[in-house]
């Protein structure tokens, strides 16, 4: 009990530093290109995973035409969206947020990647 809990603490604290720091656009798109194989951030295009256009403020498991997990679909039920902070906690450890996540990416474990990519994934929002 008391590992789980160090580490949810852990978590938070971890992605609220992430959520506040300003992050790089451009270093994002660098420590983005581990995403690139199963995500686009640039296009509608769904690939292994859904895109990520326009992930900031979306809600969670709502991309068209992608078959989410129940666990990802169960997680966004309550009208969960994906705003920085929400992002960056998932970003630092996907399976430890979603647990039956189909995800298989372990997660970035550098605060500074985390708010990278996070900046990243602002910068390519979608079309209003």
């Amino acid at each position: 009990m008391m590992p789980r809990l160090f580490f949810s603490i852990l978590c938070l604290c971890l992605s609220a530093v992430a959520a506040q720091a300003a992050g790089d656009a451009e270093a994002g798109a660098a420590v983005f290109r581990k995403c690139g194989a199963c995500h686009t951030a640039t296009e509608p295009t769904n690939r292994v995973g859904p895109s990520l256009l326009g992930v900031i403020g979306r809600p969670v498991a709502t991309v068209p035409n992608y078959s989410y997990s129940s666990a990802m679909t169960e997680f966004g039920a309550d009208g969960k969206v994906w705003d920085e902070a929400r992002i960056s906690e998932y970003l630092l450890s996907p399976k430890a947020m979603v647990p039956g996540t189909k995800m298989t990416f372990a997660g970035l474990k550098k605060p500074n990647d985390i708010a990278n990519v996070v900046a990243y994934l602002k910068s390519v929002a979608a079309p209003k």
